[in-house]
């Protein structure tokens, strides 16, 4: 590790530990940046390291959204009555069934969507190109509809997740909790990648985004990969999912559990801002997206989609290769590529 990554992770970590108290106003904005961070990661295991674009995360988004709160009610009350009306606020948790739901849950939350990846993979990854990325478009769009016809889960109306028991501390603790929760998640997704994409399997993703055909004949498993990498994806997803249902504390199927138009699209966008097949890219483009998207919604509300319509242009535009696609061209030597100075000197006369 050199000494300028090691000054990053620290700064990272000293940014995630002492934010919430330097900054407790946004406590609960910081908290949706570590989300954010973590579905931009992940969908770049598909995107930018293995050349699947996909729209399909969001479909273990929103399974894990509803999954831990089902989980989290259905352990010690009748789902069924919970998500009638009125039903949350006839059943309290006590502290021991809130946290033994809430752990439960989240790694059923983790676990299912990983299981459904691995089903559907088998169906779907044979396709490539624009058929992959719109048969993904597709499960997310349905999988939306599905659970508005769900009357267990509460239908179109959507469901109520369990209330943070009040017995055990105020709203701030709440947030605390919620918030170390997500910096976890974002610490163990990061370190997860980083180790994998050092090993056989990231030369592999990157082998099938280069030349598919050509990793096959080689003798490489490329479908298995294909499986295990929207797996990995699926798993981390559906446990931010799991904790963003609980942070809003109301999910509903179309704009809150499956929500393309919005947790869909924010993926890919912050993957390709910051620079994909890179593992500092989705964090980067992550956090001036999140930026961007708040300062939108404070200062350009009732035209925040414009804004965020404009910005999206300007990415395509500006950044086709993402904020470290641009930084590595501006200064390789940063990167650890070897400069030759007269060929540099060449290209910039050139242009």
């Amino acid at each position: 590790m050199n000494k300028n990554n090691l000054f990053f992770y620290c700064l990272i970590i000293a940014f995630g530990l002492f934010a919430p108290f330097l900054f407790p106003a946004f406590k609960l904005q910081i908290s949706f940046l570590w989300i954010l961070i973590v579905l931009a990661l992940t969908w770049d295991v598909q995107g930018g390291q293995m050349g699947y674009n996909t729209f399909g995360n969001v479909l273990f988004f929103g399974l894990g959204m509803y999954l831990c709160a089902g989980i989290q009610i259905g352990m010690f009350f009748p789902l069924d009555e919970w998500t009638a009306s009125g039903g949350e606020k006839t059943f309290v948790h006590t502290p021991l069934q809130y946290f033994q739901g809430f752990f439960v849950g989240l790694l059923l939350a983790g676990v299912v969507p990983a299981i459904v990846a691995a089903i559907i993979g088998y169906g779907i990854l044979g396709l490539r190109g624009h058929y992959f990325a719109i048969c993904t478009l597709g499960l997310g769009i349905a999988a939306g509809e599905i659970a508005g016809g769900i009357e267990l889960i509460g239908a179109g109306q959507g469901m109520t997740a369990p209330p943070w028991p009040k017995n055990i501390g105020d709203t701030e603790l709440r947030s605390e909790f919620f918030y170390f929760s997500c910096l976890i998640l974002f610490v163990v997704t990061f370190l997860f990648l980083k180790w994998a994409y050092q090993t056989r399997f990231g030369l592999v993703l990157n082998a099938i985004r280069d030349n598919e055909d050509k990793a096959e004949a080689m003798g490489i498993h490329t479908m298995r990969y294909k499986i295990i990498g929207w797996v990995v994806s699926a798993f981390f997803v559906g446990i931010a999912g799991g904790l963003v249902g609980n942070m809003i504390g109301y999910i509903e199927p179309v704009e809150v559990a499956f929500a393309g138009a919005t947790y869909g699209v924010f993926m890919v966008l912050m993957a390709i801002l910051g620079g994909k097949g890179t593992l500092w890219g989705p964090v980067i483009g992550a956090t001036v997206f999140h930026i961007f998207k708040e300062g939108f919604w404070t200062f350009f509300l009732g035209w925040q989609y414009v804004a965020l319509g404009i910005l999206i242009v300007v990415i395509v535009v500006f950044f086709p290769e993402g904020i470290m696609g641009y930084l590595r061209e501006k200064y390789p030597s940063q990167f650890g590529e070897i400069v030759d100075e007269e060929d540099l000197k060449a290209q910039v006369e050139l242009k």
